[in-house]
Protein backbone atom coordinates (compact mmCIF):
# COMPACT_ATOMS: atom_id res chain seq x y z
CA UNK A 1 0.00 0.00 0.00
CA UNK A 2 1.14 3.54 -0.70
CA UNK A 3 2.34 5.86 2.05
CA UNK A 4 -0.21 8.69 2.20
CA UNK A 5 1.27 12.15 2.71
CA UNK A 6 -0.19 15.54 3.59
CA UNK A 7 1.87 18.59 2.57
CA UNK A 8 1.46 21.96 4.31
CA UNK A 9 3.25 25.04 3.00
CA UNK A 10 1.99 28.58 2.44
CA UNK A 11 3.62 28.78 -1.01
CA UNK A 12 1.64 27.05 -3.74
CA UNK A 13 4.70 26.58 -5.92
CA UNK A 14 6.45 24.73 -3.09
CA UNK A 15 3.44 22.50 -2.44
CA UNK A 16 3.23 21.72 -6.14
CA UNK A 17 6.93 20.93 -6.38
CA UNK A 18 6.94 18.67 -3.33
CA UNK A 19 3.82 16.91 -4.58
CA UNK A 20 5.41 16.22 -7.96
CA UNK A 21 8.57 14.87 -6.33
CA UNK A 22 6.75 12.58 -3.91
CA UNK A 23 4.13 11.34 -6.36
CA UNK A 24 6.97 10.27 -8.64
CA UNK A 25 8.35 7.98 -5.93
CA UNK A 26 7.18 4.37 -5.84
CA UNK A 27 4.83 3.68 -2.95
CA UNK A 28 4.28 7.32 -1.94
CA UNK A 29 1.13 9.34 -2.68
CA UNK A 30 0.24 12.91 -1.70
CA UNK A 31 -3.40 12.78 -0.62
CA UNK A 32 -3.93 16.29 0.77
CA UNK A 33 -2.47 19.79 0.85
CA UNK A 34 -2.84 22.77 3.16
CA UNK A 35 -1.79 26.41 2.86
CA UNK A 36 -1.47 27.18 6.58
CA UNK A 37 -1.17 25.49 9.95
CA UNK A 38 -4.84 25.68 10.88
CA UNK A 39 -5.90 24.03 7.64
CA UNK A 40 -3.07 21.50 8.04
CA UNK A 41 -4.34 20.33 11.43
CA UNK A 42 -7.94 20.14 10.21
CA UNK A 43 -7.00 18.21 7.07
CA UNK A 44 -4.66 15.90 8.97
CA UNK A 45 -7.34 14.96 11.51
CA UNK A 46 -9.81 14.37 8.71
CA UNK A 47 -7.56 12.42 6.33
CA UNK A 48 -5.23 10.76 8.91
CA UNK A 49 -2.27 10.53 6.52
CA UNK A 50 0.67 8.25 7.24
CA UNK A 51 3.05 11.25 7.23
CA UNK A 52 2.58 15.02 7.45
CA UNK A 53 5.24 17.19 5.78
CA UNK A 54 5.05 20.66 7.36
CA UNK A 55 6.83 23.89 6.60
CA UNK A 56 7.81 25.65 9.81
CA UNK A 57 6.81 29.19 8.92
CA UNK A 58 3.13 29.36 7.97
CA UNK A 59 0.41 31.96 8.58
CA UNK A 60 -2.41 31.47 11.07
CA UNK A 61 -0.64 28.69 12.92
CA UNK A 62 3.01 27.85 12.38
CA UNK A 63 4.37 24.39 11.77
CA UNK A 64 5.56 24.07 15.36
CA UNK A 65 2.12 24.49 16.89
CA UNK A 66 0.55 22.33 14.17
CA UNK A 67 3.10 19.63 14.99
CA UNK A 68 2.40 19.89 18.71
CA UNK A 69 -1.34 19.45 18.15
CA UNK A 70 -0.87 16.38 15.99
CA UNK A 71 2.24 14.73 17.46
CA UNK A 72 2.93 16.28 20.85
CA UNK A 73 3.50 14.34 24.08
CA UNK A 74 -0.14 14.75 25.12
CA UNK A 75 -1.59 13.42 21.86
CA UNK A 76 -3.06 9.96 22.37
CA UNK A 77 -2.86 8.86 18.73
CA UNK A 78 -0.04 11.00 17.26
CA UNK A 79 0.61 11.38 13.56
CA UNK A 80 4.07 11.21 12.04
CA UNK A 81 5.30 14.72 11.20
CA UNK A 82 8.42 15.72 9.28
CA UNK A 83 9.25 19.43 9.24
CA UNK A 84 11.00 21.08 6.33
CA UNK A 85 12.66 24.48 6.31
CA UNK A 86 14.66 26.78 4.07
CA UNK A 87 17.31 27.74 6.61
CA UNK A 88 19.94 25.41 8.06
CA UNK A 89 20.29 27.48 11.25
CA UNK A 90 16.70 27.94 12.31
CA UNK A 91 15.85 27.88 16.01
CA UNK A 92 12.27 26.97 15.16
CA UNK A 93 13.46 23.54 14.04
CA UNK A 94 14.58 22.54 17.52
CA UNK A 95 11.24 23.69 18.91
CA UNK A 96 9.46 21.59 16.29
CA UNK A 97 11.43 18.51 17.29
CA UNK A 98 10.55 19.11 20.93
CA UNK A 99 6.92 19.47 19.81
CA UNK A 100 6.97 15.94 18.45
CA UNK A 101 8.28 16.13 14.90
CA UNK A 102 9.85 12.89 13.78
CA UNK A 103 12.53 14.56 11.70
CA UNK A 104 13.46 17.57 9.62
CA UNK A 105 14.88 18.39 6.23
CA UNK A 106 16.01 21.38 4.26
CA UNK A 107 14.03 22.31 1.18
CA UNK A 108 17.06 21.61 -0.99
CA UNK A 109 17.26 18.03 0.31
CA UNK A 110 16.51 16.46 -3.07
CA UNK A 111 14.10 13.66 -4.03
CA UNK A 112 16.14 10.80 -2.58
CA UNK A 113 16.53 12.23 0.92
CA UNK A 114 12.96 13.54 0.91
CA UNK A 115 11.50 10.16 0.05
CA UNK A 116 13.82 8.47 2.55
CA UNK A 117 12.55 10.77 5.31
CA UNK A 118 8.93 10.04 4.39
CA UNK A 119 9.52 6.29 4.39
CA UNK A 120 11.40 6.46 7.70
CA UNK A 121 8.61 8.44 9.36
CA UNK A 122 5.94 6.07 8.05
CA UNK A 123 7.90 3.13 9.46
CA UNK A 124 8.08 4.71 12.92
CA UNK A 125 11.68 5.80 12.48
CA UNK A 126 13.06 9.28 11.95
CA UNK A 127 15.53 11.05 9.73
CA UNK A 128 17.34 14.29 10.48
CA UNK A 129 19.17 16.10 7.68
CA UNK A 130 22.75 14.95 8.39
CA UNK A 131 24.56 18.13 7.35
CA UNK A 132 22.70 20.30 9.84
CA UNK A 133 22.13 17.93 12.76
CA UNK A 134 25.25 18.58 14.79
CA UNK A 135 25.43 22.32 14.18
CA UNK A 136 21.74 22.98 14.77
CA UNK A 137 21.23 20.91 17.90
CA UNK A 138 24.57 21.97 19.37
CA UNK A 139 23.55 25.61 18.92
CA UNK A 140 20.08 25.44 20.40
CA UNK A 141 19.75 22.45 22.72
CA UNK A 142 21.08 24.19 25.81
CA UNK A 143 19.20 27.41 25.18
CA UNK A 144 15.90 25.68 24.42
CA UNK A 145 15.87 23.09 27.17
CA UNK A 146 13.62 24.14 30.04
CA UNK A 147 14.59 21.33 32.41
CA UNK A 148 17.55 19.02 32.95
CA UNK A 149 17.60 16.02 30.63
CA UNK A 150 16.13 12.85 32.10
CA UNK A 151 18.68 10.33 33.30
CA UNK A 152 18.71 6.85 31.74
CA UNK A 153 16.65 4.21 33.50
CA UNK A 154 19.75 2.01 33.21
CA UNK A 155 23.37 2.95 32.43
CA UNK A 156 24.26 2.91 28.74
CA UNK A 157 26.70 0.28 27.55
CA UNK A 158 29.80 1.24 25.62
CA UNK A 159 28.23 0.11 22.36
CA UNK A 160 25.03 2.04 23.13
CA UNK A 161 27.13 5.17 23.66
CA UNK A 162 28.65 4.64 20.20
CA UNK A 163 25.24 4.19 18.63
CA UNK A 164 23.95 7.22 20.55
CA UNK A 165 26.71 9.39 19.10
CA UNK A 166 26.06 8.08 15.59
CA UNK A 167 22.31 8.69 15.81
CA UNK A 168 22.85 12.20 17.16
CA UNK A 169 25.20 12.86 14.23
CA UNK A 170 22.37 12.14 11.82
CA UNK A 171 23.57 8.77 10.58
CA UNK A 172 21.10 6.22 9.26
CA UNK A 173 20.93 2.63 10.52
CA UNK A 174 22.76 1.43 7.42
CA UNK A 175 25.56 3.96 7.97
CA UNK A 176 25.86 2.98 11.64
CA UNK A 177 26.01 -0.68 10.63
CA UNK A 178 28.91 -0.02 8.29
CA UNK A 179 30.73 2.31 10.67
CA UNK A 180 30.54 0.02 13.72
CA UNK A 181 30.80 -3.24 11.74
CA UNK A 182 27.60 -4.68 13.19
CA UNK A 183 24.48 -6.04 11.52
CA UNK A 184 21.49 -3.88 10.69
CA UNK A 185 19.32 -5.87 13.09
CA UNK A 186 21.86 -5.26 15.87
CA UNK A 187 21.76 -1.53 15.17
CA UNK A 188 17.98 -1.56 15.41
CA UNK A 189 18.20 -3.43 18.72
CA UNK A 190 20.61 -0.85 20.15
CA UNK A 191 18.41 2.03 18.97
CA UNK A 192 15.37 0.36 20.54
CA UNK A 193 17.28 -0.11 23.80
CA UNK A 194 18.31 3.55 23.75
CA UNK A 195 14.71 4.66 23.31
CA UNK A 196 13.69 2.50 26.28
CA UNK A 197 16.50 3.67 28.56
CA UNK A 198 16.11 7.34 27.62
CA UNK A 199 12.29 7.21 27.50
CA UNK A 200 12.59 8.61 23.98
CA UNK A 201 9.85 8.12 21.41
CA UNK A 202 12.13 8.17 18.38
CA UNK A 203 15.61 8.92 17.04
CA UNK A 204 15.00 12.65 17.16
CA UNK A 205 14.50 12.54 20.91
CA UNK A 206 17.62 10.38 21.25
CA UNK A 207 19.57 13.10 19.42
CA UNK A 208 18.07 15.85 21.57
CA UNK A 209 18.99 13.94 24.73
CA UNK A 210 22.56 13.54 23.51
CA UNK A 211 22.91 17.29 23.05
CA UNK A 212 21.11 18.26 26.26
CA UNK A 213 23.48 16.03 28.24
CA UNK A 214 26.48 17.40 26.28
CA UNK A 215 27.33 13.93 24.92
CA UNK A 216 28.10 15.65 21.60
CA UNK A 217 30.35 18.39 22.97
Amino acid sequence: MSIHVLIADDQEIVRTGLTMILDAQAGIEVVAQAADGIEAVERALDVRPDVCLFDIRMPGMDGIEATRRLAGPEVEDPLAVVVITTFDLDDYVYAALKAGARGFLLKDAGPELLSEAIRAAAAGDALIAPRVTARLLDEFAGASATAPAVQPTEPLTGREEEVLHAVASGKTNAEISRELHISLSTVKTHVSNLMTKLTARNRVEIAIWAYETRRMR
